[in-house]
């Protein structure tokens, strides 16, 4: 299993097609599940994906549109006939628990785990979750209402430490963990074993980041800038930019020159409108400026 992977579950627009469903991804960082956004049908594509409810402790709303949340409710309800006993976070703008309050009380009396709320402010750049392996920070969007992108930068891993060089200097047990952070070893004799030589770099850590829905945003940049991968959306083709505009989304020619300009190292597009039966147009855009861009669809499971 990959270290670090992005699921794909719905990546359509507002109105519902045969097509495509709701906004909705999972991060996936060593077993541990993040959702972003929980459009409708979103349960019904982890059982689809075979993702398993029990690893999902934190869900990341980018804001109050129903593509981006009305699976929600059906999803909480569902983990507590589960059986499910630890604490769900749910991070947001804070209209998120406005929304969700009266269902709870309504639907999902006796949950046997708390749901907790993070109001989050969609309008800056900060840190909105941390843990052990993971930094999540929020992106501000540009949007008809308040909405957020969220940027997830996996922790630096410990070096990987060299067995048969620690076993020649013969380092004791008790100094492995000082090894790991970086300490030399000083031999009993006084001789100074520099940490290079007893270890190896891990693998640089990676980044995900999450933009939509918006306009084009080049504020963005700095907050992107070298992903290892960036999901933006791309809601609408060139011949649609007035439309684009109009609704605060982004065509895929945008979303491609924003990545061009972020120098990241792989775009995946989706969010797409209901008008396009087919998206080879979107792709031809995007790839005019970004080459490669990949096209999100349903399943589509993206490792960094």
């Amino acid at each position: 299993m990959a270290d670090f992977d992005v699921t794909i579950l719905g990546c359509g627009s507002a109105l519902p097609t045969t097509r495509h469903l709701a906004s909705s991804q999972v991060v996936d960082l060593r077993d541990k599940l993040y959702m972003i956004d929980c459009g409708e049908g979103t349960q019904v594509q982890m059982r689809h994906q075979h993702i398993k409810f029990s690893r999902l402790n934190h869900i990341f709303i980018s804001h109050l549109h129903g593509d981006h949340c009305f699976g929600l409710p059906g999803l909480v309800s569902t983990l507590g006939m589960l059986g499910r006993l630890g604490e769900l976070v749910i991070h947001g703008p804070a209209a998120v628990e406005t929304f969700m309050r009266p269902l709870l009380d309504l639907f999902c009396k006796g949950l046997p785990f708390e749901v907790r709320f993070n109001p989050i402010d969609p309008t800056q750049h900060q840190l909105v979750m941390e843990d052990r392996s993971l930094k999540v920070y929020s992106l501000p969007l540009k949007h008809r209402i308040p909405c957020c992108g969220y940027l997830f930068a996996e922790k630096p891993k410990a070096p990987h430490i060299l067995r048969e060089m620690t076993d020649f200097y013969q380092v004791p047990i008790a100094m492995m963990q000082h090894i790991k952070e970086g300490a030399d070893y000083v031999t009993p004799e006084g001789e100074v074993i520099p940490n290079s030589r007893l270890t190896r770099p891990a693998v640089p850590p990676k980044r995900y980041a999450y933009c939509s829905d918006t306009a084009y945003q080049p504020s963005l940049i700095p907050y992107i800038e070298g992903v290892d991968l960036l999901y933006h959306e791309a809601t609408f083709a060139e011949c649609d930019a007035a439309r684009a505009k109009e609704t605060f989304h982004s065509t895929a020619r945008q979303a491609a020159q924003l990545a061009k300009e972020a120098q990241v190292k792989r775009l995946v597009i989706g969010h797409y409108s209901a008008r396009y039966e087919e998206l080879d147009q979107l792709k031809q855009e995007a790839d005019s400026l970004f080459p490669g861009t990949l096209l999100g669809y349903e399943g589509m499971r993206l490792t960094l």
